[in-house]
């Protein structure tokens, strides 16, 4: 039989495919390339049931359709083209995973801006994305995708610039949008001190796994949102243990969550009903 015919070369070359296949996949996740994906697999599904069932017109069409694809493709996906062959030069295309340096400094980052914040009473929303897209809420928004760095956060929210009143989307490796703005939460019993960061917090967080973090500028203090309620304000320790566990989070096989409820359950007990129950 055929099969019994491979080589060990011909395994090594289906892994080799097999790898970059899912390492261009992950880079195309999430950008606009994952939905002409679609489009082009739909118009592949009819152009196969046109020749299956002889349709003639219907084929003749589609194939011409399929020859123009190969010019057309290039225009199309010309910007995730750009961004991969950047990945590829920087050498991301080949790491399985972020190093331990980076995501130490990727939580640190995020930490001193959130600090930074809470000292000088700037109002901020940092909405951290999970397994959850929210494409639906930062393809509206300013996309960046840059780095997370502290001096770029503090100058998104400082007050008086264009992006200050929304939200900030981060992922586990950059900050993806700004100027996002959130669905507000539709619970009524919550507290009249809450203005709408707060509210935007809670009803990203009743829509997705997301976690909120809000900064209050009238009371200086910092509220994490899970599942849409409340933590207690937290503390530089508690911040810094939170962002720290979030990037971790892309390097470890543990549940986030578990993690995240173990490590703070002990500083957010209380019996405020808008608290964080954990």
């Amino acid at each position: 039989m055929a099969f019994f015919n491979l080589r060990w070369q011909d395994f090594l070359d289906i892994l080799i495919v097999a790898f970059l296949i899912y390492r261009i996949l992950l880079l195309l996740v999430g950008t606009r390339a994952m939905q002409l994906i679609r489009g082009l697999m739909i118009i592949g599904l009819i152009g196969a049931a046109a020749n299956l069932l002889d349709l003639r017109s219907l084929s003749n069409i589609m194939g011409r359709m399929i020859g123009a694809l190969i010019i057309i493709i290039p225009i199309l996906f010309q910007p995730e083209l750009r961004r991969m062959l950047e990945e590829l030069g920087k050498g991301h295309l080949w790491k399985v995973g972020s190093s331990t340096q980076e995501i130490d400094l990727r939580a640190e980052q995020l930490t001193k801006a959130l600090l930074y914040c809470q000292s000088q009473r700037i109002g901020a929303l940092v909405v951290l994305q999970r397994d959850t897209s929210l494409k639906d809420v930062w393809r509206t928004a300013v996309l960046l995708n840059a780095d997370i760095t502290e001096e770029l956060l503090i100058s998104i929210f400082w007050p008086g610039t264009p992006l200050h009143d929304g939200a900030v989307v981060i992922d586990q490796r950059e900050i993806v949008a700004a100027g996002c703005y959130l669905p507000l939460t539709e619970k009524t019993d919550i507290s009249r001190w809450y203005g709408t960061r707060h509210r935007a917090a809670l009803g990203v967080t009743e829509m997705s796994d997301s976690i909120a973090i809000v900064v209050s500028e009238e009371r200086g203090e910092i509220k994490a949102a899970v599942s849409g309620h409340f933590s207690r304000p937290l503390n530089e320790a508690q911040v810094r243990k939170m962002c720290s566990h979030y990037f971790s989070h892309e390097a470890k096989e543990t549940n986030f969550m578990e993690r995240l409820r173990d490590e703070l359950q002990q500083q957010w007990s209380g019996g405020d009903k808008n608290c964080l129950r954990i």
